[in-house]
């Protein structure tokens, strides 16, 4: 749920001027931008039961460019709620905890991808994984997508991000700059040479590195090269919630249809900046692709 007001403090008692609420999280905000490109998916993973048949109704808009084929299993999906100061021009996050993964629904969840996972796949496991005691299956699920054929990215953090890359099964990641860091256990200056040089050290355990720096742009670092790039217009930025992940959603937009993870980038930072900007609600992509504006240069 996205509520926006015109200005707010604490202990105030505001009417919200808009409020939005639909079925997203990073893995789905990932379908629909790539739907919004015009590139079909499968939006697969873990939702309540309590709530799926609303995500299901959600969903038709996009129906026959997004295949949904999520797992049902008991409970509710977990929520998050942001609130957008417009006039301060700021944003509050608030997660829920997230109560569906148990053994028996990842089980569940692994036998659906079966179904799902071919060599042509390209897999993405994006957003918060499950508590530490269910990470050894979870690990098993993406090498069992791995063995399939499927090229494996992870848009994670934390102990997930670490057991995964670890292990040998990512083709491709997607840290922030703190997840960069954090990954490799040091501090990394947000500078493009210093991002570039740190990814490196990644590309003997995964073939892509990309880094999302917010609106400074990003950086993607591969054994062929490494490009940073961002955004020469401006515009009213209208919420970053969703950015990274459209970000990523471009990022594959751009790679299957060029090969070429430069022209990939530039792809990835247009798609960012329309959904920051609210493009991706009243514009068409080939719209945006002519009108935004990207730096793209070798580092």
């Amino acid at each position: 749920m996205v509520c926006r007001l015109d200005g707010i403090e604490w202990g105030d008692h505001k009417l919200v001027d808009s409020a939005t609420c639909r079925p997203a999280g990073k893995a789905l905000n990932i379908s629909r931008a790539l739907a919004w490109t015009g590139r079909k998916n499968v939006a697969a993973g873990l939702w309540g039961r309590d709530d799926y048949e609303q995500m299901r109704k959600a969903m038709r808009e996009l129906r026959g460019v997004v295949t949904v084929g999520m797992t049902a299993v008991e409970g509710g999906t977990r929520r998050n709620v942001t609130v957008v100061d417009t006039a301060g021009d700021r944003e509050m996050h608030l997660r829920f905890k997230c109560g569906l993964a148990s053994a028996r629904a990842l089980r569940e969840l692994g036998a659906d991808l079966k179904g799902i996972v071919d060599k042509n796949s390209i897999c993405v496991f994006a957003g918060l994984m499950p508590e530490s005691k269910f990470l050894g299956q979870v690990v098993r699920i993406v090498k069992d997508c791995s063995d399939r054929g499927g090229k494996i990215v992870v848009d994670t953090y934390g102990e997930a991000l670490r057991r995964i890359v670890d292990a040998d099964l990512a083709w491709m990641i997607n840290p922030n700059v703190d997840e960069l860091r954090e990954l490799l256990g040091e501090d990394v200056a947000d500078r493009p040479a210093s991002l570039a040089k740190a990814a490196r050290r990644l590309l003997d355990k995964v073939e892509i590195v990309l880094v999302s720096r917010g609106r400074k742009g990003a950086v993607v670092v591969t054994p062929q090269g490494a490009w940073q790039g961002r955004c020469l217009g401006r515009g009213r930025v209208l919420s970053t919630v969703g950015c990274g992940d459209y970000l990523l959603g471009g990022f594959l937009k751009g790679l299957t249809e060029t090969s070429n993870p430069g022209s990939a980038l530039k792809t990835a930072l247009k798609v960012a900046t329309a959904k920051a900007w609210g493009w991706t609600d009243v514009k068409t992509w080939p719209q945006a692709q002519r009108q935004i504006r990207i730096e793209r240069l070798s580092i």
